[in-house]
């Protein structure tokens, strides 16, 4: 064991103020990141639990969140000339209003919610894969829908309840999980009852294309010949790329970008002057063992490694800590179904900053050694 670990072993108490300070500034920039990244994520969550394995977007699209007019019912066609292809429709998603019937004691409710459209049968692919047999079987029942636990209350309903949308009476037949949305609710009803309500869209657009292949590990290989065939008529993405591109997507928002740059420098200051002052006390409190370390003949560029060396080993529990501590708030926020999601694109440079800081604090520090004066061990 090294004489830094050892140090920092035997003497925990001295260095704890700089492990929990890299570990504060790691969670607050993680906790905002992985909030805006769980908003995203609960955007996409349709997208994820997709049984399709390509998903077909406008080519001008470069998220689920840009898909402009959409793109011409003609496509689905040509899309099954691929012989890896095993189905395709489109993935209708629309928007209405929503009202609860209040019951004695209990408020009003007035919204906007999301209309997902499903088929309503196991195994289709507009069907999202972790619904249970007896939602896909409430689903079939006309003007019946399906909420997300986490909206129940913003909707006002329990299951079994009535609503209103877009002017016609619907009932509650169950509820999911996993489909928290913090703008507007999501609800799935069947195409059928789409229909009833006046929201099916059967004209001659569509917004984004879902694909069933007969072989989902060549997902890749599959878009890539599909975007060679349609020569520029439209954009086809794995699940997984275009998931990650729509997280992505959302830190181009200039307001996100600004609201997370400012906690990334906020909390890069305080880890920095809180961990250096902190190694800099540390550092003094032991001089004398670094005089006598001296004494011995140790020479200065080795005294400077061995700060070095402490202060990465100060970086490394941080980040130990950092990662307690946000899954301690990533369980809270799932209590309470609050999405959060952290993505490698976020928390590898988190991560990285956090121990560039540690870094960066040992260096400061290393001013200190120039008062372990082997001479002052006769004082």
């Amino acid at each position: 064991m090294s004489l830094a670990l050892s140090t920092l072993l035997y003497e925990w108490r001295r260095y704890l103020a700089a492990v929990v300070a890299l570990a504060v500034a790691g969670l607050l920039v993680l906790a905002m990141s992985g909030l805006f990244m769980g908003m995203s994520k609960s955007f996409t969550a349709t997208v994820d639990r997709s049984p399709a394995d390509v998903m077909v977007l406008p080519p001008q699209s470069d998220s689920l969140f840009d898909t402009g007019n959409g793109q011409p019912r003609r496509l689905i066609p040509e899309i099954y000339q691929n012989p890896d292809v095993l189905e395709v429709q489109a993935l209708n998603i629309g928007f209405t209003g929503w009202s609860n019937f209040p019951s004695e004691g209990q408020s009003a409710k007035d919204s906007g919610v999301q209309l997902i459209i499903v088929d309503p049968a196991k195994g289709a692919v507009t069907m999202p894969s972790d619904f249970s047999d007896e939602l896909i079987l409430a689903l079939q029942e006309p003007f019946a829908v399906v909420v997300d636990r986490s909206s129940l209350g913003k909707l006002g309903v329990q299951v079994g309840d009535k609503a209103k949308m877009n002017g016609y009476t619907v009932w509650v037949r169950g509820v999911t999980t996993g489909y928290p949305n913090t703008f507007n609710p999501l609800s799935f009803v069947s195409a059928q009852t789409a229909k009833l309500l006046h929201q099916y869209n059967d004209g001659p657009r569509v917004g984004t294309l879902v694909v069933k292949l007969r072989d989902p590990s060549q997902a890749k290989r599959v878009a890539d010949e599909l975007n060679e065939m349609g020569h520029g008529q439209y954009r086809a993405w794995t699940r997984d790329a275009l998931s990650e591109a729509s997280q992505k997507s959302l830190l181009h928002e200039g307001g996100i970008v600004m609201f997370l740059g400012f906690a990334v420098v906020v909390g890069a200051f305080i880890g920095i002057v809180i961990t250096w002052q902190t190694l800099q006390g540390a550092l003094l409190a032991n001089i004398r063992e670094f005089a006598s370390l001296r004494a011995l003949g140790v020479s200065m560029n080795s005294l400077r490694l061995i700060v070095m060396e402490l202060s990465a080993w100060v970086g490394i529990a941080g980040l130990a800590m950092t990662t307690v501590l946000t899954g301690g708030v990533w369980a809270l926020a799932r209590a309470f179904d609050v999405p959060l999601d952290f993505p490698l694109f976020v928390v590898v440079p988190v991560a990285t900053t956090l121990f560039l800081v540690a870094v960066l604090s040992g260096i400061l520090s290393l001013g200190v050694l120039k008062k372990s004066q082997p001479a002052d061990l006769l004082r």
